[in-house]
């Protein structure tokens, strides 16, 4: 899918003679042209493969082919359908229209999914053998979570319903024709604002049901509690099972939710679980005797690994399937048979999809899994399963972002699209080598990945970025980057690891900063530095040091700690945690989760893990940038930094990006101009010119 462009070639000759006539080239642009490396404008051209929804029979697949939509300057999908043998793929939906969450009916003879309307999203069904489409819905919010029920008739989802605001004072009314000010809009919530979805609107996300056929939604909750997730329909048709926190105190004590039994015909809801702690990702086995959900037993932890758990239809009986497995547990599927559970896991930075007996034995159905988080190489993906037990899946490399394959356990996988192959057949990327190291501080074996120039040469030496991921609870793999192959196309070694904290390596190593982040998680980075430069291809006064979210409170904690980078780009930091605990959008869980207690009450501890507490060593040029509209790391945070900075004479600069919440590269254009932005600073300092 791509939208009609110039030739590059010819865009680049044109650009080329023009500069000419002009007396200067962009550097980037004349790299490009010399070598055909990954460049800014290739981010326009990115495709992924999202969301594979296998037929019931196993023989197709549906899925949300993504791309970069250059003239709206977002990522957009259309649906497209491929066999099992990766023949016959072709678009199933208009080319003009966004689409997403593709659903197969139980009997496979149709889609639902949601669309793009003048009046908004909708929801559709189309008809496999004929390709008629219905709108279903005309809806006042966009519908989520889309769930079949089994006889083919209904189909459940969730969606915002708004509440009326209660008026607060009594205030005089404006005569006609007046201008007067807007009103004062008072806020009572204790979650008044989100990350990406600005201050809130007054309501909640609610549970409906809507013919197959089309009519009228029914709403089954209405209770002032989040509905969200994908509900599961009952074999009977006569439950939907969902999980929420309807507790009172829910805003603050965010993770205490419940396996909810909501029934269909009388819209009675009742807990199935009651443990203090997360329960959800509920699935239910065929013949709607045993219920499979993930969580587990909150001790109030910065990182808990999520378990797979089984009960009774009733909740009764509940036990853990999956005790000695250290890996966090997600989208457990029964089997048409029910005797397993295919859930997805990431195993060392790498996802992969598992499944397990009721009586615990487990094995592998898939590896590399993933690729669809484009920006920075996350670990991330999706599958589904069919009656036969062929899963389809989002498979990606080093080297590709998601494509569809399909698998089954104990056979050798199959990639059944090539989205991106037009692309990078023309262009050569960044090699990535995996390799492990030891830790200075305590000799924990830390993960790592190399990537290098793409006319590497052993025998030179080449300026380093050390790119670190955030969260802190996440992890980065052997995935495709967009940033970090800009990054080596311009002709640095990019470092990336999994330092203590990150997930996927157990409970104690992602546990190992509770209440002390930042912390060693500092010493496994340089030392993960030290052992690149080791290397001997790696020029040690030049080396760079960038991250996004929680690695940019590592980017801002490492330049008050050594002046051994030559210039430092923290994006999205916190800076000063005292002050993120009373902004962020995500304070209650933050406080509860990643600090002893509230921040007046441990004001040292706040201050001793906060960067700002340790500008007064800062000599290395610091660039902070940050989405005007991020809530998660406000404004305010890189502010602090940039001004203490200032005040102190070192070289700083504040990179403000308009209209851009914590997805600071969530638009083509936004992402393109982060890279853009690092490696102009980096230059600015001694890094390379033109990428040779």
């Amino acid at each position: 899918m791509c939208i009609m462009r110039v030739p590059r070639s010819l865009a680049l000759l044109v650009l080329g003679l023009l500069l000419s006539l002009l007396g200067t080239a962009p550097a980037q642009a004349q790299y490009a042209q010399d070598s055909l490396a990954f460049d800014l404008d290739h981010v326009f051209d990115l495709e992924y493969a999202a969301d594979p929804q296998i037929s019931p029979s196993g023989d197709r697949v549906v899925y949300a082919r993504t791309f970069m939509d250059t003239m709206e300057d977002r990522r957009t999908a259309r649906l497209w359908i491929v066999d099992a043998d990766g023949s016959d793929h072709r678009p199933i939906t208009d080319p003009e229209t966004n689409a997403s969450q593709p659903r197969w009916s139980p009997s496979g003879d149709r889609v639902a999914y949601v669309a793009a309307t003048d009046d908004g999203a909708e929801l559709f069904v189309r008809w496999m053998d004929s390709g008629q489409t219905a709108r279903l819905t005309q809806l006042e919010n966009p519908p989520s979570g889309i769930s079949w029920g089994p006889d083919g008739k209904q189909i459940a989802f969730t969606m915002f319903v708004e509440a009326s605001a209660p008026s607060f004072a009594e205030l005089p009314s404006p005569p006609d024709g007046a201008d007067w000010a807007d009103r004062p809009d008072v806020t009572t919530q204790t979650i008044y604002r989100r990350d990406g979805g600005g201050y809130t609107e007054r309501g909640h996300t609610q549970l409906f049901t809507v013919p197959a056929s089309g009519g009228t939604p029914r709403q089954l909750t209405s209770a002032p509690h989040d509905h969200g997730g994908v509900p599961v329909w009952t074999p009977d048709g006569e439950t939907l099972l969902l999980s929420a926190n309807r507790h009172e105190d829910a805003a603050l004590d965010p993770l205490n939710t419940e396996i909810y039994a909501v029934d269909v015909s009388s819209g009675s809801v009742s807990a199935l679980t009651t443990r203090e702690g997360p329960d959800g990702d509920v699935a239910v086995s065929p013949d709607g005797s045993t219920l499979a959900y993930t969580g587990f037993d909150d001790r109030e932890q910065g990182y808990q690994v999520t378990k797979l758990y089984l009960m009774d239809r009733d909740g009764t009986n509940a036990r853990v399937l999956t005790e000695d497995f250290g890996h966090d547990v997600q989208n457990p599927t029964f089997t048409a048979g029910g005797e397993r559970i295919v859930f997805q896991y990431v195993d060392e930075g790498s996802t992969k999809i598992g499944s397990i007996t009721l009586d615990g034995s487990r094995r592998v159905v898939a590896e590399q899994v993933g690729g669809t988080s484009i920006g920075r190489p996350y670990t991330s993906g999706s599958f589904s399963l069919a009656a036969n037990g062929r899963v389809a899946y989002t498979h990606a490399t080093a080297q590709r972002p998601a494509d569809v394959a399909v698998a089954r356990a104990g056979q050798d996988p199959r990639v059944v699209t090539s989205l991106n192959d037009d692309l990078f057949d023309q262009i050569t990327l960044g090699s990535v080598e995996a390799f492990t190291y030891t830790s200075s501080h305590d000799g924990k074996t830390i993960e790592g990945w190399i990537v290098t120039p793409p006319t590497f040469d052993a025998s030179k030496e080449y300026p380093l970025i050390l790119e670190i991921h955030g969260g802190p609870f996440a992890s980065y793999g052997p995935y495709f980057s967009a940033e970090v192959q800009l990054y080596a196309a311009a002709g640095y070694v990019v470092l990336y690891t999994n330092p203590r904290g990150s997930t996927s390596y157990g409970q104690a190593f992602g546990n190992a900063i509770h209440h002390d982040y930042p912390g060693h998680d500092y010493d496994d980075l340089m030392s993960g530095v030290d052992a690149v430069l080791e290397r001997g291809y790696v020029d040690e006064d030049r080396l760079y040091v960038t991250g996004g979210s929680g690695g940019g409170v590592l980017t801002a904690w490492i330049v008050g700690h050594t002046d051994r980078f030559r210039a430092a780009v923290a994006a999205k930091p916190v800076v000063n945690w005292y002050s993120w605990a009373l902004t962020a959008d995500m304070y209650p869980y933050g406080v509860k989760y990643w600090f002893p207690g509230m921040p007046w009450n441990h004001r040292d501890h706040y201050m001793e893990r906060s960067p700002i507490a340790h500008v007064d060593n800062v000599t290395t040029p610091t660039m902070l940038m940050t989405g005007t509209e991020d809530y998660r790391t406000p404004m305010s945070e890189a502010e602090q930094f940039y001004q203490a900075l200032k005040l102190r004479e070192v070289e700083a600069a504040l990179v403000r990006v308009p209209g851009a919440a914590h997805g600071i590269a969530a638009r083509p254009s936004q992402l393109a101009a982060k890279a853009a932005h690092v490696l102009e600073w980096f230059r600015r300092h001694g890094g390379p010119a033109s990428g040779k």
